[in-house]
């Protein structure tokens, strides 16, 4: 790929910087048919990022696309840049620490493609994914989203899948919201494989403020002014293990949790209300 992106850390110890960036502090080249790849990291999940850029360099797109992977740290301090690929197709940023949420938002200043595809720092692609979602997108002007099939990456390498997945193809509007609140807050597809036209990303603010559950929030505020994609083929490996935000007790708290889903749900609807929709003018 010939455009050269700038490495870059802010604080002490961090990596010199490799590669050009234009105004703005972005990387030269327009970039519209760019995938640009979104990693929220903190200093635990850091040691998992050569796992995650192994199955990024794995992907293939169309003649013509490229990706640029945005890694945003959650904090600052010297625990994570030193597992940072040194490749010039990644920009490393640090910030005050706010939540995966808060990182994932801060990135957006650096996405310079027509499209965001999530990809946490502990997480795997499966191969073909960014093509698959990119297709769906390019395909289907009507689609704002898409989301894929998932499986858990165990401890032991192993994998487990899910029952009840939907069928591939669009995800109509408000199906989301409907699943998720007739089966205790569980959505349907899963905000980890987002890819999102990032317009619309912006458009809606980027992810919720909350100390867990901002992707779902976020995930249902699209699903209640676009229609959506699911592919049934596996997009991402979801690694399972104790450091994880999910499999900390706070998650599961009672009282945070049911406040939690409260706003995401009252974000949703007031969004449903409003019936603004993607595309513009559409039903």
């Amino acid at each position: 790929m010939a455009q050269a992106y700038e490495r870059i850390a802010d604080g002490p110890g961090q990596p010199a910087r490799a590669g050009q960036q234009g105004p703005g502090g972005r990387p030269p080249g327009g970039g519209h048919r760019r995938v640009v790849v979104v990693t929220a990291v903190h200093a635990p999940s850091a040691r998992f990022l050569a796992e995650a850029y192994a199955s990024l360099r794995t992907q293939e797109l169309p003649g013509g696309w490229d990706w640029h992977w945005v890694i945003q740290q959650d904090g600052e301090g010297p625990g994570v840049a030193s597992y940072v690929p040194a490749d010039e197709r990644v920009t490393f940023r640090q910030g005050r620490a706010g939540g995966p949420g808060v990182a994932r938002t801060m990135a957006l200043a650096h996405a310079d493609g027509a499209y965001v595809k999530v990809l946490d720092a502990d997480d795997q692609l499966a191969p073909g994914a960014l093509a698959r979602d990119l297709a769906a997108l390019e395909e289907n002007p009507d689609i704002g989203w898409a989301t894929s099939r998932v499986l858990d990456l165990l401890p032991d390498g192993s994998t487990a899948g899910f029952d009840g997945d939907p069928a591939g193809g669009p995800v109509e509007r408000g199906a989301v919201l409907a699943h998720w609140r007739a089966n205790d807050y569980r959505a349907p597809v899963h905000p980890a494989t987002l890819f999102v036209r990032r317009d619309l990303l912006l458009a809606l603010g980027g992810w919720m403020a909350l100390p867990a559950s901002e992707d779902t929030g976020l995930l249902l505020a699209l699903n209640a002014v676009s229609r959506g994609w699911f592919s049934s083929g596996v997009g991402l490996r979801y690694r399972k293990w104790p450091g994880q935000v999910t499999s900390q007790a706070a998650h599961t708290d009672t009282a945070e949790r049911d406040t939690r889903m409260a706003v995401v749900e009252a974000r949703a609807r007031a969004l449903e209300h409003f019936r603004w929709r993607h595309p513009v003018g559409s039903a």
